[in-house]
């Protein structure tokens, strides 16, 4: 019989509505049958009114509880695991609300708005034994797998560069307002904690995580540059290089690997939809490379292209991996949580806590390269604190 999870949401946007979308699907449509999800309970900190809604609109069914406090939500006794959805800026607060209320927590990206903030929630996760998870979902999907572990195996051989971009093609000045969520300061916008994220996230799946854990280590360099939004001071536009102490998948002595990492705004990935400006993501290995198409978040297909040697032609080849019915694909990361709740697990293998401890410290470094600064109440550790 599978395990079923039961759900509390904190937040209506977008990407809670996306989330619970997928939530809803029949696991059994993605091939798994040893665990399922259940929505129990819904929070607005707007208003009741706006829970309501949003579980009339996504059809969850019945019985499911809506609040207009998220405190109430998480002291709801049928919710055993909570999805943080709110803004960056108000992560580590909603996070230690659930936290401190007994319950399991997958916090959407990115964790934090800073490293400070991430390792106090996983000490805390820690303490009380409970299961905490940033929300990076593209660590989930069976492309990122299949492609860590042809990495693994010496496909391309010792890889020693990735280049990694996602980048929108939004000019912000008529994309938004200046109070929304992707330029506003007081909700730690900007293109590096929203985009820049997963550029830094396939650096890390190939250079850090396919190494075993007592082999990996954090940059030993990191050189960035950041453009700012004139309209509210927050980043548009990030480059970061990063020099990582060690190769995969040999961890070869006294080598180094390199990636570049990009975000911006006003320029994009894959400017005509249509994937004419090529990948999105390159992994370059001593005999080949792994190419991927599609935005770095959501990727669906990608091509191994390996060395000719010398008088032979070498075949590239193609691999499609869709995301089954009408999802989007975020169901992959809820069932990681439900199977290592169910098996009483603490954090992921996959995206351990010091993992994404170590890419909140490499942003940290970069906003301080940058001159990019929060307010300070986003930036504390103090619990709680009125945001």
């Amino acid at each position: 019989m599978a395990y079923n999870l039961r759900w509390g949401i904190l937040a209506t946007g977008g990407i809670a509505e996306t989330f619970v979308k997928d939530l809803l699907l029949n696991p059994s449509k993605r091939g798994v049958t040893d665990v399922a999800h259940t929505v129990v309970a819904v929070a607005s900190s707007s208003s009741k009114s706006s829970a309501d809604s949003f579980v009339q609109r996504l059809q969850i069914p019945r019985p499911c509880a809506t609040y207009g406090s998220y405190k109430e939500a998480v002291t709801n006794p049928d919710v055993q695991a909570v999805y943080v959805a709110s803004p960056h800026s108000h992560h580590f607060q909603h996070a230690m609300l659930a936290l401190e209320a007994g319950k399991h927590v997958l916090c959407e990206k990115a964790f934090t708005v800073n490293a400070a903030q991430a390792k106090v929630l996983c000490e805390v996760a820690q303490k009380k034994g409970l299961f905490l998870m940033e929300a990076v979902w593209t660590r989930y999907f069976p492309l990122s797998i299949q492609v860590r572990e042809l990495v693994q195996s010496g496909a391309v051989g010792e890889v020693l560069r990735v280049v990694s971009d996602l980048s929108i093609g939004a000019d912000p000045e008529t994309a938004w307002k200046s109070d929304h969520r992707m330029v506003n300061k007081d909700l730690a916008g900007g293109a590096l904690l929203d985009l820049g994220v997963y550029a830094l996230t396939w650096v890390f799946q190939i250079l850090y995580h396919t190494l075993p854990r007592a082999q990996r280590r954090a940059p030993s360099q990191i050189t960035s540059h950041m453009s700012k939004y004139p309209g509210t001071g927050s980043d548009e536009e990030a480059t970061m290089l990063l020099t990582f102490p060690t190769t995969t998948p040999s961890a070869l002595p006294k080598r180094t690997s390199h990636a570049v990492a990009m975000t911006a705004f006003r320029v994009a990935t894959d400017p005509d939809n249509r994937g004419s400006a090529g990948p999105s993501i390159q992994i370059h290995g001593t005999k080949g490379h792994i190419l991927i198409f599609g935005p770095a978040y959501r990727p669906e297909r990608y091509r191994v292209v390996p060395k000719a040697e010398p008088g032979q032609t070498a075949t590239f080849q193609d691999v499609h991996v869709p995301i089954p019915g009408d999802a989007r694909g975020m169901f992959w990361e809820a069932d990681e949580v439900a199977r290592c709740v169910r098996d009483g697990k603490p954090e992921s293998d996959t995206l351990p806590w010091e993992e994404s401890i170590v890419i909140m410290e490499v942003m940290d470094q970069v906003r301080q390269q940058g001159g990019l600064v929060y307010p300070e109440s986003i930036e504390s550790t103090t619990y709680p604190l009125d945001l």
